[in-house]
């Protein structure tokens, strides 16, 4: 047992001499306890944000992509959550255009679909992210077109009718076939985002017995897709979706993934199922567009940091996905997108997700993990070639030394000075910097 555990962990021990017990190491990883199978970091860029993208200048789009794709130049990303539109033709920007705006005549009736090729410029960025590796493509639907629902309109809540089940079912799959035409693969589907919450936006209520009802209708239809539910509003709330489906054998039978966000409630546990958990939105609230690292503002990048790895450690969740990649004005999205200027700009939070995503890779394992400082938050991963990586957010106003590493390993921080800077592993140690996320790789 104890070979498992000082191949990687014990890491940090000083030899031992009799009479002088060694202290705790600062950082201890066990390889032989293994947790969640990681699928991947990811972004949206729902609602028309790439159209801000594609108004920059060709050099400054690559810049970006390279950015959120990036393995060595940015955070390397490797999930992409589209947005499946509900609006009808012609309208305004921050609305989703549907692949059947108007009533074919009934529930029944043959579908009428319209596929402009682009579908508001997330094909191409979708093309983009596939050339830089990406292979976990989310298309999640806000809602059902207006004409499906009891309100009449893709906006402001209302619930999706009975007799409109089967054809929202084919709806959802016939975007994931024009897509699968364009050279993409939606790998994860989902039919509803925040079904808990009534927005003026595109929105559609669903309890949590109602989603696991449309689930067994969703499900035989979307067989080659992975089918995703619930995306609520908050992680706590989530549980309840989770927990509807798990009852029921049938639509337990289908969901693959279950999601949430954490807008109402943070991440406080693991979802109560054994299928794998997402974190497929978030950003935090703000008010200002924001670059800094520990501003102490609740939208700096510590506060990405934290989040991230209480969902991984505390969620277990296998994806964690931002909300947004890049959007305008005062946004609290990784990156601001000034379409007029030309321009882009690019903040700390970025940095703290990639502090995770660049290194942990789809299909790493999460190893259990610890720390003797409290101020460090620590998580270890084991990737599929066998490289370790292990996040430590030093919380603390004090640096922390970890010695003992072993293999050949590089470091790189991200602090207020620093974004995803190299630090030097001399002798097998490696500095903690305070109030910085450092992230090690041992290969």
């Amino acid at each position: 047992m104890l070979r498992g555990i000082l191949a990687i962990g014990l890491l940090g021990l000083p030899a031992v001499h009799p009479g002088h017990p060694a202290p705790p190491p600062a950082i201890t990883v066990n390889e032989r306890v293994r947790h969640q199978e990681i699928d991947g970091f990811g972004i949206s860029q729902a609602f028309r944000r790439n159209e801000l993208l594609k108004a920059l200048p060709a050099a400054k789009q690559r810049e970006v992509l390279d950015l959120w794709f990036h393995r060595t130049k940015g955070a390397g990303l490797s999930i992409l959550r589209l947005g499946i539109g509900s609006s009808p033709a012609g309208s305004p920007y921050d609305h989703m255009v549907s692949i059947q705006p108007e009533d074919p005549g009934g529930p029944d009736a043959p579908p009428k679909y319209m596929w402009d090729g682009d579908d508001n410029s997330q094909v191409w960025v979708a093309k983009e992210a596939k050339r830089y590796g990406v292979e976990r493509f989310f298309a999640d639907a806000w809602s059902a077109p207006g004409y499906m629902k009891d309100n009449g309109d893709d906006k402001n809540g209302g619930t999706l009718l009975p007799e409109w089940r089967r054809a929202y079912a084919k709806y959802l799959v016939a975007y994931t076939q024009f897509y699968a035409e364009e050279g993409i693969k939606i790998t994860d589907l989902g039919f509803t985002n925040e079904p808990d919450y009534t927005a003026p936006y595109a929105s559609m209520r669903f309890t949590p017995e109602q989603a696991a009802e449309f689930v067994k209708v969703l499900g035989p239809i979307a067989r080659d897709t992975n089918v995703v539910c619930c995306d609520s509003f908050g992680w706590r709330e989530a549980k309840a979706y989770t927990a509807a489906i798990e009852a029921d054998p049938e639509a337990r039978r289908w969901v693959k993934t279950h999601t949430g966000h954490t807008y109402a409630s943070p991440v406080d546990g693991p979802l109560p199922t054994s299928r794998k958990t997402w974190m497929s939105e978030w950003n935090p609230s703000g008010n200002t567009w924001n670059e800094a690292w520990d501003d102490g503002s609740g939208y700096d990048g510590m506060t990405i940091a934290k989040a991230v790895h209480d969902a991984l450690t505390l969620g277990n969740v296998s994806a964690y996905v931002y909300w947004l990649g890049g959007s305008r004005g005062e946004t609290r999205a990784l990156l601001q997108l000034d379409d007029e200027a030309g321009e882009y700009h690019v903040s700390k939070r970025l940095w703290a997700l990639a502090g995770y995503s660049r290194f942990i890779r789809p299909g790493a394992v999460r190893l259990e993990a610890g720390a003797a400082d409290p101020a460090l938050k620590v998580s270890a991963f084991r990737n599929r070639d066998g490289s370790k990586v292990i996040v430590a957010l030093n919380t603390g106003t004090a640096p922390v030394e970890w010695t003992g590493v072993r293999g050949r390993a590089s470091a790189y921080v991200t602090d207020e000075a620093r974004s995803m800077a190299p630090v030097s592993v001399g002798r097998g140690a490696v500095t903690l910097a305070p109030r910085a996320l450092t992230t090690v790789v041992i290969r």
